[in-house]
């Protein structure tokens, strides 16, 4: 029987099902609420119970006393409705709310998505997860203090592993490990979650994604996440690469397109080779973006790409009417000797 849950003090209300926790079902309705193990470890979505009667879950007795259950105290991960509660606990609701953590991972899979292009699944320890925002990024931290900054393309309810896609920068130090040396099992310690980029879910303007190369891949995160929560806000998604060998993952946007009517997808190749025998957009994207939408002045933009590219969307953007705190980005600045 399902149970309805208030969040105090915001009054928010969702509904939880039989045996499912107070977080996973907060998550699935689109609500988030601080975690960090899911599974009653780590003590983050410590919360208040203040009415109603829940099932405790199991849990490590050191990060939920008995002390703390008697003051009305549950780990959100582990506990689950017997009926209608209300609970008192914080939302994240901006990247500040975000715990940043230093973790170990493991590399469980390598797969190549494409003839330059990289991923990565990364396995975090049994009793962590990493909550983020859909669009944020981690670095990875080498041995000589040095860090490499890669978005997560997975989105948040998706949390199994952290995705990366790396594209092979020729005579970049780093990329050239990943393409050359790096294996499966290999240990990486990464910081995170980190940046302003994520998706704005307290509008319901049409969103407008722009993505060049592997710029995607943060696009990728906040597009499964308004998909997963069903977002009913019209979604375009331009993805301009050079040729059609660049686009590397045309098959998701494509499902994507195929299965929700909200959603539109628009690849666009600057320098399509002859083979290619390209019958789409062709050109530089934010010419073609403007030429389709002549009037922005409703939207929102999340762009993300070179520098060259994002500044350029932003310019045409705004030209056409964009709220100058519409447009949202984030720039990739490696540099040949960088990545």
């Amino acid at each position: 029987m399902p149970h309805q849950i208030t969040i105090q003090p915001s009054g928010h209300t969702f509904i939880a099902e039989d045996d499912e926790t107070i977080l996973a079902a907060a998550l699935r309705m689109g609500f988030m609420l601080p975690y960090g193990c899911r599974n009653g470890a780590c003590g983050t979505c410590k919360g208040t119970i203040l009415s109603g009667e829940v099932d405790y879950g199991e849990f490590q007795s050191k990060t939920l006393t008995d002390a703390e259950i008697d003051a009305g105290k549950a780990l959100f991960c582990a506990a689950s409705a017997l009926g209608d509660i209300t609970i008192e606990c914080r939302e994240v609701g901006a990247a500040r709310d975000v715990q940043i953590k230093t973790l170990p991972t493991r590399i469980h899979k390598m797969e190549k998505l494409g003839h330059d292009v990289m991923g990565l699944y990364l396995k975090l320890p049994a009793n962590e997860r990493l909550q983020f925002l859909a669009g944020q990024y981690i670095d990875i931290l080498l041995k000589n203090g040095k860090r490499r900054s890669f978005s997560l393309a997975n989105a948040p309810h998706d949390d199994t592993f952290l995705q990366l896609q790396i594209r092979h920068v020729p005579g970049g130090e780093y990329t050239e490990h990943v393409f050359s040396t790096m294996k499966e099992k290999d240990i990486l310690r990464i910081e995170g979650p980190l940046g302003n980029f994520f998706l704005r879910e307290d509008s319901d303007k049409p969103i407008i994604f722009v993505a060049g190369g592997t710029g995607y891949a943060p696009v990728q995160s906040m597009i499964a996440h308004a998909l997963y929560h069903h977002l009913d806000r019209e979604m375009v998604l331009y993805w301009g690469t050079r040729a059609l060998r660049d686009l590397y993952l045309p098959q998701t946007p494509s499902r994507w397109q195929e299965e929700h009517a909200n959603f539109t997808f628009i690849p666009v190749l600057s320098s399509p080779a002859a083979s290619d025998m390209w019958p789409g957009r062709t050109g530089r994207l934010n010419d073609v973006i403007v030429k389709d939408f002549p009037d922005l002045s409703g939207y929102q933009v999340y762009a993300c790409g070179l520098p060259a590219m994002v500044q350029a969307t932003q310019a045409a953007c705004i030209a056409h009417g964009l709220p100058e705190n519409e447009f949202y980005a984030d720039a990739f600045t490696y540099q040949s000797n960088y990545g």
